[in-house]
């Protein structure tokens, strides 16, 4: 009896959605733009913050050393400054191992090379490349390394990481600001489109619910049919949201690798991993939405 009873309330919710097929697809178009907003809104903090972890990884302090530092003299700095709390890794490269690489990253330019030849010896230096543990520590980092007095170092560099990644998180709270505000008015605007659809349908079956009424049926069973219609509604534009968001989402990976070089960063692979969490939660949303829309309109309009 019951299955029977859920099925004739589906039957009815699928005759409300066809017998008001215009505002139903307006309805389910207002929320694929909700949803849209919302996984664009997804997609930028995925980037942004994929794009600072990378930073974070490629981020390095260099001590640059005097040519004729003895090995033992170095080794002894290197050691020293490993047992710094705030050093995740420190690394030696010598002054081979930095003209090789110097001839490597310059080899499409002959004329970096010929002059490296007229000097007829190595002009670079030994270096000492150390990475930060936490990048929160990268100043207190700095000051521990500007204590060190020692004859062998030369030079260092300490670029000023944190501003690149200040501005990229200032960035990307300007945009999350105007994504939320994008879709808190998408949302606003799904609530009152279908509500306004659910008050056109009781109003459709005006009389088709009295009778419903006369021969016995209870406030649940007439009320059923419009919750289920907001929960299709549901179903209906995630379905879609889906398919207009992937093709997307395809695109703009290109542009990603070109623009992100050397950062891993795969938008599509992320949706992939997290696809049943991302699109089940926002179908959840969606059905509470329309959920409690289609029950609003019910208390003001259906009178049962």
């Amino acid at each position: 009896m019951f299955i029977l009873s859920f099925l004739r309330i589906i039957k009815f919710s699928f005759q409300d959605i066809g017998r008001n097929i215009w505002l139903s697809i307006v309805t389910i178009t207002i929320l694929i733009l909700a949803l849209f907003s919302v996984n664009m809104l997804l997609t930028v903090d995925v980037i942004t913050k994929a794009a600072v972890n990378s930073i974070k990884e490629k981020i390095d302090i260099n001590l640059y050393l005097k040519p004729d530092a003895s090995e033992d003299k170095i080794a002894a700095l290197k050691a020293k400054i490993s047992n710094f709390s705030q050093v995740k890794e420190i690394k030696y490269i010598s002054r081979s191992e930095a003209l090789e690489s110097f001839r490597i990253k310059h080899k499409n330019n002959p004329e970096v090379l010929d002059a490296l030849r007229e000097l007829g010896k190595n002009p670079l230096t030994p270096i000492l490349i150390i990475k930060s543990n936490d990048i929160d520590k990268y100043d207190e980092l700095i000051v521990e390394l500007n204590k060190i007095n020692n004859d062998i170092i030369e030079s260092r560099n300490f670029e000023d990481h944190k501003e690149i990644l200040t501005k990229i998180n200032n960035i990307s709270n300007k945009i999350n600001k105007a994504g939320i505000i994008v879709s808190l008015i998408f949302i606003i605007i799904s609530i009152l489109v279908v509500f306004n659809a659910i008050r056109v349908a009781i109003y459709t079956h005006r009389k088709e619910i009295g009778i419903m009424k006369l021969v016995g049926a209870s406030n649940a069973f007439v009320k059923a049919p419009f919750l289920i219609s907001g929960i299709i509604y549901a179903i209906v534009g995630v379905i879609i949201a889906v398919a207009i968001f992937y093709p997307f989402l395809t695109i703009l990976q290109p542009y990603l690798e070109t623009f992100f070089v050397s950062y891993d960063i795969n938008i599509v692979s992320y949706y992939n991993a997290n696809f049943i969490k991302i699109f089940g939660l926002q179908f959840l949303g969606a059905a509470l939405i329309n959920v409690v829309a289609s029950f609003t309109a019910l208390r003001k309009y259906s009178k049962v």
